[in-house]
């Protein structure tokens, strides 16, 4: 349910910022430049949305410093306009409240913990030894496997799998159908065939984290699979067994992170990346998307490895001279070694 109204000078006093024309004004929800109404906030991030501005029919809007003067609405002037609107956001659209309580539908072991305060939906598993923190929401079909722990005030959506033994820190939003502590992909070959290696480690999952619909993360071969506090993970993304991602790394839809993988802090990955396994990647660094990452990245900074799409008929053109491409070093290099003899003093 939308929390509000709220009269500007009230947002003001929650979140800061200057308060720029009248306070009283009233603002229901938010919206963007091109679809708020009356009694709706809006924002501006960059100076190329200026004709959205000053076309918008919204109450008030938020604007950096810089635009101060870039409207006559009522507005807040705040340094990072984006961050501030999603704070504003947050207000009117919080989570849904949960009701405490073990729903009858639901199956919980007896040598479960579940908090007075938790809510347990139908269908749920919690398996024995399984610790349900306070104000935990497990919607419907959740299953919590045998000793795993969910810290307080932490809210799975529906059909989320937490693996035995696995742990999810405080204030964690894990979406429909992700899977915590599946099996890592680990299978030592011999004689054409493979053998199963046990995935005897856990997932551990910090606080704040927030993963996407339909996202696996793998349970660790033997250390444990680390996700550490702040970190952000879109819908269908595929971690490996034995990663570390570091403190307030986003990560975006459809990546895919191998093996052993040991990724810094404050990095951002853009969609379908795919990284190798038994990589370091330094903090800081920006993957850009459907980059193909196989080495190691030692330094902060933008990297990016995919190539453009293009015509169709320039890339088959593109990739008949790649297929040449070592005939033709081999032709260069005659070519110079000839050049350097005709040089030699005679």
């Amino acid at each position: 349910m939308p929390h509000g109204p709220f009269r500007l000078a009230e947002i003001v006093a929650r979140f800061g910022g200057e308060l720029v024309g009248d306070q009283d004004v009233v603002v229901r929800q938010v919206g963007t430049l091109a679809g708020a109404g009356p009694g709706e906030l809006s924002f501006l991030t960059h100076p190329r949305y200026r004709n959205e501005l000053a076309a918008t029919r919204a109450a008030a809007v938020i604007v950096p410093e810089s635009e101060r003067g870039a409207t006559v609405l009522p507005r807040i002037v705040c340094r990072d306009p984006y961050a501030y609107f999603a704070r504003v956001s947050t207000l009117f659209n919080p989570p849904p409240p949960s009701v405490p309580g073990v729903h009858p539908a639901a199956v919980v072991s007896p040598e479960a913990h579940v908090a007075p305060s938790a809510s347990v939906g139908p269908t749920c598993v919690v398996e024995r030894g399984a610790r349900i923190g306070e104000g935990v929401a497990l919607a419907a079909g959740c299953v919590v496997g045998a000793e795993a722990t969910i810290d307080r005030d932490s809210r799975l959506h529906p059909h989320v799998t937490i693996g035995a033994r696995c742990v999810v820190g405080a204030r964690a939003v894990l979406h429909a159908g992700a899977v915590i502590g599946a099996d890592g992909f680990g299978f030592a070959p011999e004689g054409g065939e493979w053998i199963k290696i046990p995935q005897v480690g856990r997932v551990v999952i910090g606080s704040d984290v927030e993963i996407g619909a339909n996202t696996t993360i793998d349970r660790g071969a033997i250390d444990d699979t680390v996700i550490e506090d702040g970190v952000k993970i879109d819908n269908q993304v595929q971690i490996g067994h034995n990663c570390r991602i570091g403190a307030h790394t986003a990560i975006a839809g459809c990546v895919g992170i191998a093996g052993s993988t040991r990724i810094g802090r404050q990095c951002l990955i853009g969609g379908a990346a795919m990284i190798g396994g038994h990589l370091e990647i330094a903090d800081r660094v920006v993957i850009t998307a459907s980059s193909g990452v196989s080495k190691s990245i030692p330094a902060a900074g933008v990297y990016s490895g995919a190539l453009p799409a293009i015509d169709a008929r320039a890339w088959r053109r593109t990739l008949a001279l790649l297929r040449s491409l070592e005939r033709l070093v081999e032709r260069v290099r005659a070519l110079e070694r000839r050049l350097t003899n005709l040089e030699r003093p005679r």
